[in-house]
């Protein structure tokens, strides 16, 4: 009774773990990885100054968001964190934690918070950036 009761659940185990089944990638999820990897296109050439690669990722409402309030500086750490994504309509918001090291005039700032970043059109570009802009340069304390 035993054997036949041990062959009876290896029987099962075979059969219910003998095929692999992927599951394909659903179109949301595709997107969401499509809008995390715009924004470290976006942060690594805003970091390398990358006018170009910025104004491709970019409407020109969004590229003013990016710009704007940019000094001169030697060198920016950007460190980015996704959070969160919003589709409606076809629209995303990414949330996106964030944090700085600014270095001007050999004065280092530190700043963090938290952005949201508005992508849309196919391929997904930037039209906005909301709440805390992680590219504004820090007022000096």
């Amino acid at each position: 009774m035993k054997k036949i009761m041990l062959l009876l659940l290896v029987g099962v185990l075979l059969v219910s773990c003998g095929q692999k089944v992927v599951k394909q990638a659903s179109q949301d999820s595709k997107i969401t990885l499509e809008a995390f990897t715009l924004a470290e296109t976006v942060k690594n050439a805003f970091i390398v100054k990358d006018d170009i690669t910025l104004k491709k990722s970019s409407t020109e409402a969004g590229y003013r968001d990016i710009m704007e309030n940019t000094r001169a500086y030697d060198r920016v750490e950007l460190t980015f964190t996704p959070r969160w994504v919003e589709i409606e309509n076809n629209q995303l918001q990414v949330n996106i934690a964030w944090k700085s090291v600014w270095v001007a005039a050999g004065k280092s700032t530190e700043e963090r918070g938290m952005a949201v970043f508005v992508t849309e059109g196919v391929p997904l570009k930037i039209s906005r950036i909301l709440r805390g802009n992680p590219f504004i340069f820090p007022a000096q304390q």
